[in-house]
């Protein structure tokens, strides 16, 4: 009976580390994505008006601080904190030093899915 107990409190112990690390995950990447943003070399586009990485890093930290209690995985950071404009609807812009423009949402993706395939190897 005793090692029955002993068991089930090392699965219980196990189990509830887990969202630990999964939430240390989640931080990490959001960390690697504002980073991302933060150092890159290109224009951000918000509502019209240019943005340096540093004002636009500023702007989703903000966001992402604001929808914090619902952001659960990546993909949730970048489509609360770093798609469109709360206030116009207006997607926020990137535009490269080729002057090539996308959504900061396929942008971050982008980034997301390259950040993953270097975690696997």
């Amino acid at each position: 009976m005793r090692s029955w107990l002993v068991s089930v409190f090392v699965l219980l112990a196990i189990c509830s580390a887990v969202p630990a690390r999964a939430a240390e995950s989640l931080e990490q990447t959001i960390a690697f994505l504002l980073h991302r943003i933060e150092t890159t070399d290109a224009t951000f586009i918000r509502n019209g008006q240019a943005h340096t990485p540093q004002e636009a890093v500023g702007h989703v930290r903000a966001k992402y601080e604001h929808f914090k209690g619902q952001i659960k995985t990546p993909e949730d950071f970048i489509r609360l904190a770093a798609t469109k404009s709360l206030l116009t609807g207006q997607p926020y812009l990137v535009r490269t030093r080729d002057g090539k423009e996308m959504p900061l949402n396929t942008w971050l993706s982008n980034a997301l899915r390259e950040h993953r395939e270097n975690e696997a190897k």
